[in-house]
């Protein structure tokens, strides 16, 4: 018997059942995958005591993940523009005290002049990924993880998604102050961690 399924998620986070149920009345359909969660979870929990970035919060899925993995003394930023999707978060998330939901565009939260340094930035949006990549990677503590997702083909990519996937890649291989590993699992997904300092924070 293969033991090694990774389909097989075990532990699902108590709230993802109903955030799962109303993201499927809205019709969304960019929530994390159960793998893409999992791997979420194990990969927060090696930051006790961190400051975790989400940007692009969806229905709350990949947040519903992360919080699982996060000890009690971590904090979560999560950013969403769509009040409809940020919604279903609040709803479910809401009452757990380490999650503070912004609803805001992702280029104007990054663009804020008293910015936070994080240990953990998962860029689930456009901006911090595709665009203001510079000033997303510039939040991230040495020794910190930068994390995206959805790199192989998906049939809910919107217009212009799949033109911008290999210059991104490339752009994040060919950085001297991370180092990064490719997954072709789950959606695609890419982890870096920084080796080096930030520089100094970029001006907007």
């Amino acid at each position: 018997m293969n033991s090694m399924d990774d389909h097989a998620i075990h532990r699902v986070p108590e709230a993802l059942e109903a955030i799962h149920r109303d993201t499927r009345r809205l019709g969304f359909t960019m929530g994390s995958e159960p793998q893409t969660g999992a791997l979420l979870r194990t990969l927060a929990a090696s930051k006790p005591k961190g400051r975790f970035l989400e940007l692009g919060t969806g229905t709350g899925i990949g947040t519903a993940w992360l919080l699982a993995g996060m000890d009690r003394d971590s904090t979560l930023d999560s950013v969403e523009l769509d009040p409809k999707v940020l919604e279903v978060a609040r709803l479910h998330l809401s009452r757990d005290s380490r999650v503070t939901f912004h609803q805001a565009d992702g280029a104007s939260f990054l663009a804020k002049p008293a910015r936070q340094e994080y240990d953990f930035v998962y860029a689930d949006s456009w901006p911090g990924k595709f665009t203001h990549l510079e000033l997303a990677l510039s939040l991230v503590r040495a020794g910190g993880i930068y994390f995206i997702d959805d790199l192989l083909p998906q049939t809910s990519w919107p217009e212009g998604h799949a033109p911008k996937v290999p210059a991104l890649i490339a752009e994040l291989k060919k950085r001297d102050d991370f180092v990064s590993t490719q997954l072709c699992w789950a959606s695609g997904l890419m982890i870096l961690v920084r080796t080096q300092p930030q520089p100094s924070i970029p001006n907007p």
